[in-house]
C-alpha cells in the first residue's frame, strides 16, 4: 500500500511517517470518493472476518480513562467473558498504563504483564516466556498471528494499540496449538464516534526524541464513515557504545457502516526499525578460566558497520454482519509483509583470562549479512451469538481459519581465515575490517495451517457455568531451510478445551480448566530438521473475586503442565541455536494477581508468580527463567489535586542461573536477584495540556537482561524521559 521504506542510514523516520500520512489521507479520500470501489471491497470481503463488532469495541476501549483493568476479554475463547468468567489467568495492560509509564514498545508492555518475562539475549531480537516456556501464541485483535521462531525482530511500537491482553496457560482453542506459556493479544485502536486528536513529544536520556500524532473521528456528517491516523517518529542513541536507533510508524484505519447491520473496516500499519551497531549475540559472560567477565554496562560486541533494519507492513479487511439482535457473522483477512536486512558481527569465543583478548581462530568471530522476507496471510470466519435452551441463555461461537506463512532467508558468512582478533572489549571501538564472504546459506519454506473450531459458554445451573470447545487442525510445511528439508504434514489434530466455574457468591468464583497441548516447533536440531511437535496437557485451578467494592479483579491460580519433546538449547553454532527435544518436562506453580481501582483515584495492577520446572529426572530445567517474579504498577490521583497523578512500577525477580554450553569451560552463569523501580508524575496544566516525567531504574541497578544464552549484556542504568501532550 505504501512505497518501501528507505534503508539508508540517517533517513528521518518522522519525515517518512509524515509522507506516509499524506499517502494515507490520499488513499482515504479515494476510497470515500468512489462508491464503486467501496462496493467492490465490500463484495470481496463478504467471506472474510471482523474481529470486533462496533458495540463491543466501544464497551471495551481503555483509552481516555485511568483504568488498569478491562470489563471483558475474548482472547482465550473468542467468547465475550468477564475476567471472572474466564477459567484461566488473565491480565491486561491498558492504555492508561502505557501512557503513565511511557511503555512505547511491546517489550516495555510485557515487562509490566504479570507472569511474563522478557528475554533480551541481544539488542534486536527478543523472546518472551511465561510459566517456564517460550510464548509462541500471538494475536492481533483476536486473530491469531503465527510467529516463526518465537521471537520479535526490532521494537514493536505501542502507539496503535488500545491495550494488550495476556492469557497465561494453554489456549489451543484460539491459537491453533496448546502452547502452555501464554497468548498475547494486541488490540488496536479504532476510529471514534466523536472527533479527537493528540500530539505528544518526548525527550529523554541519550538524546532520545519522539513525536507522536493521533487523529480520529467521523469523516461524514452522519458519522457512518470514521477514520483514524496514528503516526510516530523516534530516534536516539543508547547507553550501549555505538548503538543508535530510528523508528517510524504509520497506522490508518477506516470504518464504514454499509448498512445499519453491516460494518466494513480497512486498515494498514507500516513500521520501520533501523538500528546501527546492533549486537548479534552479545558479550561473553565468562573468560577462558571460567571467571565472570563483568564488563562495563556500556560495553558492546557490535562492530561499527553492523546494522539491523526491519520493515513491517500489515494490512487487514474486516466485515461484520449482524444477523439478529443475538447473532453476528464476522470475517477478517490480514496480510503481513516483513523484510529484514542486517549486517552483523558475532563473537563466538571467550576472552583469554590473562589478556582479555579474543582470538581469530576459525568460528571464534563471524561476519554475516542476513536477509529475510516473511509473507503471511491469515483469514478467519466465525459466527457468534446466544442460544436459549433449557430455560437458560448460552453463548456459542463457531468458526474456521486459515494461515499461510512463507519464510525466505539468506545468510552470507565469513568465519575462517580472519585477519585479526579483538582487544579487550572494554577498550574496543567497534572497528573491524569488512571482508568478503566465503559461505552462503539460505532457505525457502512455506507453512500452511487450517482449522475449524467451536466454543460455548453453557449456563448449566444458577451457580455453574461450563466453558468448553475444541479445535481440529491441519498443518503442511514444504521447502527447506539451510539445506535441510522442512516437509511435514499433520492431519486432524484435536485440541480440546474445558473450564468449569462455580460461583461461590455474586462476587467470587472457583474454576478448573483443562487443555491438551499440541505445538508444532520451528526449533532445529543439529541436522537442521524441525523438531517433532510438543505434546502434553495443562491443568489449572483457581479462585477469582471482585474486590474493593467491585472496583478490582483478584485471582489466585494453581497450575501444572506436562509436556514431551520440549525444545532445549544444547549448542550454538555460528550464531544459530541448536535444539534437542526433552521428554517429561513439567511446570507447576502459583499465580496471584490484582487489577483495578483500590480506592478513589488509586489504580493498581500487580502479580506474583512462583514456578517450578523439572525434567523427567526431577532436575530443575530452564533455570534462566526466574522461579519467583513480581510485577506491580500503580498510580494515584489525589482528590484534593486532581490535576496531579503520581505512580510507580516495580519488577523483581529472584536469582537465576544457566549451565554453560561450552565443552571446554565448566560452570554456570549467574544473575543475582534484583528489583527495578520506575517512578512517574504527570500534571494537567489545562484540559488540553499535560506534562509528565518518568525516571526509570531509579536505584541504578546493574543487571543482565537474560541468561537464555551463554552471552548477555547489561540493562539500562538510571534514565529520564520528559513528555508533553496536547489533546483535543
Amino acid at each position: 500500500m505504501f512505497p518501501s521504506a528507505s534503508r539508508r542510514v540517517g533517513v528521518d523516520p518522522l519525515a517518512q511517517a509524515v509522507r506516509r500520512a499524506l499517502g494515507l489521507a490520499t488513499l482515504g479520500s479515494l476510497v470515500l470518493g468512489s462508491p464503486a470501489l467501496l462496493a467492490e471491497e465490500a463484495a470481496s470481503a463478504e467471506a472474510l472476518e471482523t474481529v470486533t463488532v462496533e458495540a463491543e469495541a466501544l464497551s471495551l476501549v481503555t483509552e481516555g480513562a485511568d483504568d488498569y483493568r478491562v470489563a471483558q476479554t475474548s482472547t482465550a475463547t473468542k467468547l465475550d467473558l468477564t475476567p471472572r468468567e474466564t477459567p484461566q489467568s488473565v491480565s491486561t495492560v491498558t492504555r492508561a498504563q502505557i501512557e503513565d509509564f511511557n511503555l512505547n514498545t511491546i517489550n516495555d508492555v510485557l515487562e509490566s504483564a504479570p507472569g511474563v518475562t522478557v528475554e533480551r539475549p541481544e539488542t534486536d531480537r527478543t523472546y518472551y516466556s511465561s510459566r517456564g516456556f517460550e510464548i509462541s501464541n500471538f494475536q492481533v485483535d483476536g486473530l491469531r498471528v503465527p510467529m516463526p521462531y518465537n521471537n520479535v525482530h526490532g521494537d514493536i511500537d505501542t502507539a496503535l494499540y488500545d491495550r494488550v491482553e495476556v492469557v497465561r496457560g494453554a489456549t489451543g482453542l484460539m491459537s491453533g496449538s496448546g502452547n502452555p506459556a501464554a497468548t498475547v493479544n494486541f488490540v488496536r485502536k479504532r476510529p471514534t464516534a466523536t472527533p479527537q486528536a493528540s500530539v505528544s513529544t518526548t525527550l529523554g536520556s541519550w538524546d532520545h526524541r519522539r513525536l507522536a500524532l493521533d487523529i480520529s473521528g467521523p469523516l461524514d456528517d452522519e458519522g457512518r464513515v470514521r477514520g483514524r491516523l496514528v503516526a510516530v517518529g523516534q530516534e536516539g542513541d543508547s547507553y550501549l557504545d555505538r548503538l543508535h536507533r530510528e523508528r517510524g510508524l504509520l497506522y490508518g484505519v477506516l470504518e464504514v457502516d454499509l448498512t445499519d447491520s453491516t460494518q466494513l473496516a480497512l486498515g494498514h500499519t507500516w513500521q520501520q526499525n533501523d538500528t546501527d551497531s546492533n549486537m548479534w549475540g552479545a558479550l561473553p559472560l565468562y573468560d577462558s578460566a571460567g571467571n565472570a567477565t563483568d564488563y562495563d554496562r556500556s560495553t558492546s560486541s557490535a562492530s561499527d558497520w553492523s546494522y539491523w533494519n526491519v520493515e513491517t507492513q500489515r494490512s487487514f479487511v474486516e466485515l461484520t454482519q449482524r444477523l439478529s439482535d443475538d447473532w453476528s457473522l464476522t470475517g477478517t483477512v490480514t496480510h503481513l509483509d516483513m523484510i529484514t536486512d542486517a549486517n552483523s558481527f558475532y563473537i563466538g569465543a571467550v576472552p583469554d583470562a590473562s589478556t582479555g583478548e579474543i582470538s581469530n581462530n576459525d568460528y571464534d568471530l563471524v561476519l554475516s549479512k542476513f536477509d529475510r522476507h516473511l509473507e503471511q496471510w491469515v483469514a478467519d470466519l466465525h459466527a457468534k451469538g446466544n442460544v436459549e435452551a433449557f430455560g437458560r441463555t448460552h453463548q456459542l461461537v463457531l468458526g474456521t481459519d486459515w494461515a499461510q506463512s512463507r519464510n525466505q532467508q539468506w545468510s552470507d558468512m565469513r568465519r575462517k581465515n580472519l585477519p585479526q582478533g579483538l582487544p579487550p572489549l572494554d577498550d574496543w571501538d567497534g572497528h573491524y575490517p569488512e571482508l568478503s564472504f566465503t559461505e552462503s546459506y539460505g532457505g525457502d519454506a512455506t507453512i500452511k495451517e487450517r482449522s475449524v473450531y467451536g466454543a460455548g459458554k453453557l449456563d448449566l445451573a444458577d451457580r455453574w457455568t461450563l466453558v468448553t470447545g475444541a479445535r481440529v487442525s491441519w498443518l503442511d510445511t514444504v521447502g527447506e531451510q539451510y539445506g535441510s528439508s522442512q516437509d511435514t504434514s499433520l492431519d486432524n489434530e484435536l485440541t480440546p478445551y474445558a473450564g468449569l466455574i462455580y460461583d461461590l457468591t455474586d462476587r467470587a468464583s472457583l474454576y478448573a480448566s483443562y487443555t491438551e497441548i499440541f505445538t508444532p516447533q520451528t526449533e532445529m536440531d543439529r541436522s537442521g530438521q524441525y523438531l517433532d511437535p510438543i505434546e502434553g496437557a495443562s491443568y489449572e485451578l483457581g479462585l477469582k473475586a471482585d474486590v474493593f467494592d467491585g472496583g478490582a479483579d483478584s485471582a489466585l491460580a494453581v497450575f501444572r503442565t506436562e509436556q514431551n519433546n520440549v525444545a532445549q538449547v544444547i549448542d550454538n553454532i555460528g550464531g544459530r541455536d541448536v535444539y534437542a527435544g526433552a521428554d517429561g518436562i513439567t511446570s507447576e506453580g502459583v499465580e496471584v494477581t490484582l487489577a483495578g481501582e483500590l480506592a478513589p483515584g488509586w489504580q493498581a495492577s500487580a502479580g506474583y508468580t512462583y514456578l517450578e520446572i523439572e525434567d523427567a529426572d526431577g532436575e530443575a530445567t530452564n533455570t534462566y527463567i526466574p522461579r519467583h517474579l513480581v510485577q506491580a504498577t500503580t498510580s494515584y490521583r489525589p482528590a484534593a489535586l486532581e490535576a496531579l497523578k503520581v505512580g510507580a512500577r516495580l519488577r523483581w525477580q529472584d536469582d537465576i542461573e544457566n549451565e554453560r554450553s561450552s565443552q571446554t569451560v565448566d560452570g554456570k552463569n549467574r544473575q543475582d536477584a534484583y528489583a527495578l523501580v520506575d517512578l512517574m508524575a504527570s500534571y494537567d496544566f489545562s484540559d488540553n495540556l499535560t506534562g509528565s516525567l518518568n525516571v526509570n531504574n531509579v536505584t541504578d541497578e546493574t543487571y543482565l537482561t537474560s541468561l537464555k544464552w551463554d552471552q548477555g549484556f547489561y540493562g539500562a542504568p538510571r534514565h529520564v524521559m520528559a513528555n508533553l501532550t496536547w489533546t483535543y
